[in-house]
């Protein structure tokens, strides 16, 4: 396969990036549970600000390795990647503009009155908006990238691990069909737990690929 050298290495890059940050996200979000005062309270500062950050520094690893993906796919399944990079652009660009007006406009005075617009819980605009980039625009995502990898072995399991992130990051949508958000937690558990092992999966295959150049 016709796929430089410089295009794994980014690949790679990214993709331990995007695990990284990744397992630091899951650890100040277990750490921020741990200490809140009731199951049902939002998750306080430090803990709350340090997950935004992570998400924003997050958005351009993963869209970055997503492109690596495009790079990587065969010619006949490029219209499949394609479609997964364009989502995963879709996900960085409406996750970051949500985490950064919560960042920033939420903190402001003027802005205090507007629970419906920016607190990060149900039902609120950048609520909704955020449960689009995930449990939408990234399942698709996901479910573009799959066909990308044929195949047997190592291919298949980074196909089934896209899949079932997939998978689960749309059925968290049933959160807003009953109205009960506990069930986005399958979601959660679909972009959050899954995929970054589907992303060190394919950090091994191109690892693999440039030993045997």
């Amino acid at each position: 396969m016709n796929y430089s050298g410089e295009a794994r290495l980014f690949g790679i890059a990214t993709g331990i990036g995007t695990v990284l940050l990744s397992v630091f996200y899951v650890a100040v979000l277990a750490v921020g549970l741990a200490a809140l005062p009731a199951p049902d309270a939002p998750i306080a500062d430090p803990w709350f600000t340090a997950m935004e950050i992570l998400i924003l520094l997050l958005m351009p690893f993963m869209t970055g390795f997503m492109v690596a993906v495009h790079g990587f796919a065969p010619p006949a399944r490029r219209v499949f990647s394609l479609m997964a990079l364009v989502f995963m652009a879709m996900v960085a660009m409406l996750t970051s503009i949500v985490h950064f007006a919560i960042l920033t406009l939420a903190r402001l005075p003027d802005f205090a009155g507007w629970e419906l617009v920016f607190a990060f819980r149900w039902p609120s605009v950048v609520y909704a908006l955020d449960i689009l980039a995930w449990d939408v625009f990234f399942a698709v995502s996901m479910f573009c990238a799959a066909p990308v990898f044929p195949g047997g072995g190592l291919r298949r399991a980074i196909r089934l691990a896209l899949l079932a992130s997939g998978i689960l990051s749309l059925a968290g949508l049933a959160g807003v069909a009953v109205g009960d958000m506990q069930l986005r937690n399958i979601g959660i558990i679909g972009y959050v737990g899954v995929f970054p092992v589907a992303v060190a999966l394919t950090v091994v295959l191109f690892a693999r690929m440039r030993r045997e150049e």
